[in-house]
């Protein structure tokens, strides 16, 4: 779902949904039924909001959802030939229709955190070699270039 050319009336309700702390979300039909919403469905609905509210695109499919190898590597933002060497070396399942590689996209969004995880954990860890060597300290004042 592609964002709406206007955003100032969605930037609204996301500012209101972020804001608000129902004790029991509801959702209103066109003709006046009312639905009580699960929480872990309005937080999604907020979400979604949010995304589209900041101009974002947004996508939403079954975890079971079978992808190609183009699709997965456009969802992860790198080449179709570095995602093949990732499911070769086994960091991402997949399996074989045919010829055809397949991959689930739970799978891939699991790598995707996996990834992140380790990344945020490589900076983490930046940081603390950084302040135990006093690196930081080198930089409190910084010297004139010019």
């Amino acid at each position: 779902m592609l964002p709406p050319e206007e955003l100032s009336d969605l930037t609204e309700v996301a500012r209101m949904l972020a804001e608000a702390v129902p004790a029991r979300a509801r959702l209103v039909a066109p003709d006046g039924t009312q639905i009580e919403v699960p929480a872990e469905l309005y937080e999604v609905l907020r979400d979604m909001v949010a995304a589209l509210s900041d101009g974002l695109a947004i996508t939403i499919a079954p975890h079971n959802t079978m992808l190609t190898t183009q699709e997965a590597a456009d969802l992860l933002n790198i080449s179709r030939p570095t995602l093949v060497r990732l499911l070769t070396d086994g960091e991402i399942p997949h399996s074989l229709r045919g010829r055809h590689r397949r991959v689930l996209l739970r799978d891939v969004l699991d790598y995707q955190e996996r990834t992140r995880r380790g990344r945020r954990q490589a900076l983490d860890q930046m940081a603390t070699d950084g302040e135990d060597t006093g690196l930081y300290d080198l930089t409190a004042t910084p010297r004139r270039t010019r």
